[in-house]
């Protein structure tokens, strides 16, 4: 697999777009922190991590809305992919829907919203966009 983070993103939108409550997805520290974020955006329920000896697992609970059962997230697309790397800096920031969405940003201080590294004054790598 060429690109981990685009098939971890891949699964949640398969698993919204068939209406799953649950997902599972192989674990790596980045695809944590990535779900730690969504999770704290209030984009997924929660959360669990599976151990098991060769290679763990995320099981990742999906939200809807309650009466209309629309999925929490609308659209979640991979933006730097191994092939072509997007970096920002902190005048360049992404604004996602006008501030309504979130990108989510590789940097030196960790894997943080746009917002988070505005606030800590860093740039980096643009990993995705939700909203």
């Amino acid at each position: 697999m060429t690109d981990p983070i685009a098939d971890y993103l891949t699964r949640i939108r398969n698993a919204y777009l068939a209406g799953k409550k649950v997902v599972e997805v192989p674990t790596s520290k980045m695809k944590v922190a990535l779900t730690k974020i969504l999770c704290e955006k209030g984009y997924i329920l929660s959360y669990k991590l599976i151990d098991a000896e060769p290679q763990g697992s995320i099981k990742i609970a999906l939200k809807y809305h309650p009466q209309t059962k629309a999925p929490a997230i609308k659209k979640i697309e991979r933006v730097s992919t191994p092939g072509l790397r997007r970096y920002t800096s902190v005048e360049d920031m992404p604004r996602v829907l006008n501030g309504l969405g979130i990108a989510i940003i590789s940097s030196s201080k960790g894997i943080i919203t746009d917002k988070e590294a505005k606030e800590m004054n860093v740039g980096g790598e643009v990993v995705c966009y939700v909203y």
